[in-house]
């Protein structure tokens, strides 16, 4: 099965989310990181799209976020 494909990937849609909200908390990495319980520089490296996370590590940022999922993904980032 072949999905449509808006050019963006979806690594760097996620990445571009948490940071989004991440700034918007006035959260450094580090805060982040460190409520969901991963290395800093891995957040540096989500943010930027060259991780491929779990859905594990994305629920404790989510939770570290402070957000809902459907606030998660209920974003430009996420629509076509």
């Amino acid at each position: 099965m072949h999905l449509p494909c808006d050019g963006m990937d979806i690594k760097l849609k996620v990445g571009q989310r948490i940071k989004d909200l991440r700034k918007k908390l006035e959260l450094s990495q580090e805060a982040l990181a460190n409520k969901a319980n991963v290395d800093r520089t891995y957040m540096t490296d989500v943010e930027n799209g060259r991780r491929n996370i779990s859905v594990e590590v994305l629920e404790r940022i989510i939770i570290g976020l402070g957000v809902s999922y459907s606030e998660f993904f209920n974003s430009k980032e996420f629509k076509k």
